[in-house]
């Protein structure tokens, strides 16, 4: 979820923005254009810096395990394929 801080010095700068004859009107304005901020921001499913960080840590250590897997796998079919190659008749056996 956003910062309130964050949120709220978001609808300031909007607000700033306004015209000052609306006088009495800012006030509510300012209140209608928090909830509708905040309610468009919810609707977009964010995330925070911190979970956005542990997420991206716990990919990087996956695709390390991957990278891991995969060698060995490889040298297991090597080893595998080697195993099972017939004699070669030119070798004088």
């Amino acid at each position: 979820m956003i910062d309130p801080k964050t949120l709220d010095a978001l609808v300031a700068k909007i607000a700033e923005g306004l015209p000052v004859g609306f006088g009495r009107v800012h006030e509510d304005l300012r209140n209608n254009l928090h909830a509708a901020v905040s309610a468009a921001l919810t609707r977009m499913d964010l995330v925070s810096r911190d979970e956005f960080d542990v997420q991206s840590a716990v990919l990087a250590r996956t695709r390390e395990k991957l990278t891991a897997l995969e060698a060995k796998v490889g040298e297991l079919e090597r080893t595998l394929d080697a195993d099972q190659e017939p004699p070669n008749p030119k070798r004088g056996s």
